[in-house]
């Protein structure tokens, strides 16, 4: 395998029309949650995709992902969860979807409003930049709230970070049901993080992904084996990017109210967190259709 190159180093002579076009807000309050996609910025991240997807990139459970389609197509309101291992998760799958020839992936595509943290847009301007090439609804994280009650902080200071995130996730929250009933499908990385190696934690699905699977009609799950960027660090721009083979694989669509309701039946009424145990049976299909797929294909993360 080719070894990796920072980022920042292989393709450097982009961040300057990266900045140039970039129009994203740098900071994220509850009138721009709804980010539409900036399709001047999306041409440069989709060189940087094609310049590292290797051509035996392909989708594994093809009817799967076409099944949820017709659904959302019905009117029934999508949902994705995707396991997240770089920033360059999303870009690979809509890229894909867009060149598989498919016309129910590349409308898809067009449909897809990613779920994203607020550090996307306010933390490094590059980064924002090559985010903003995707519709997104911007939302203050559970791992970022829980930083704040371990800071430093004054107490009023706390209070006021809370009421901040509060008012930015209420706002998400209309603009994701908004774009819901528009057909519009939903994607979000149930575990809130990339995950890192070493840190189970990182792997293990938020709480509120329960809220997410009330709130829908039919999820799709689909797992991720390979990627062209590889975590280094908390620098998003030194994440090593290298040719891979990206397999995206899809588990048959879910119906999101009886799934729930088969599972909450069987919870032990002494059960401490039934939401926490349901989001974790989540996540073992991920784990099971990902061990899977590496073991078909020979490709790993």
């Amino acid at each position: 395998m080719e070894e990796g190159i920072p980022l920042k180093e292989k393709y450097k002579d982009m961040f300057s029309a990266l900045a140039e076009y970039s129009t994203a807000a740098a900071k994220i309050d509850p009138t721009n949650v709804y980010q539409p996609a900036n399709l001047k910025t999306r041409a440069i991240m989709e060189k940087l995709v094609s310049d590292n997807t290797l051509p035996e990139s392909h989708f594994e459970g093809l009817e799967n992902f076409e099944k949820f389609y017709d659904q959302v197509c019905a009117g029934k309101h999508g949902l994705i969860f995707m396991e997240h291992y770089s920033n360059a998760d999303l870009p690979s799958f809509m890229y894909q979807l867009k060149k598989s020839g498919n016309p129910k992936l590349e409308d898809l595509a067009n449909r897809i409003v990613a779920i994203a943290g607020m550090k996307l847009n306010e933390e490094n301007g590059i980064v924002r930049a090559l985010c903003e090439s995707y519709t997104r609804v911007v939302v203050y994280p559970t791992r970022s709230q829980a930083k704040i009650e371990n800071s430093n902080l004054s107490s009023e200071e706390i209070a006021e970070e809370e009421a901040k995130a509060k008012k930015i996730n209420l706002a998400a929250m209309r603009a994701m049901d908004h774009c819901k009933r528009n057909g519009e499908v939903i994607l979000v990385f149930p575990a809130g993080t990339r995950y890192r190696p070493g840190h189970p934690e990182t792997k293990r699905g938020l709480r509120e992904m329960d809220s997410y699977i009330r709130l829908f009609d039919t999820l799709l799950m689909v797992s991720i084996n390979g990627t062209i960027l590889q975590l280094q660090d908390e620098d998003m721009l030194n994440d090593l990017c290298r040719p891979a083979k990206v397999v995206f694989s899809a588990l048959e669509p879910i119906d999101c109210r009886e799934y729930r309701k088969t599972f909450m039946a069987q919870v032990p009424a002494d059960c401490e967190d039934p939401k926490q145990l349901f989001i974790d049976d989540v996540m073992k299909k991920f784990d099971a259709e990902h061990q899977r797929i590496t073991e078909k294909e020979g490709t790993n993360n």
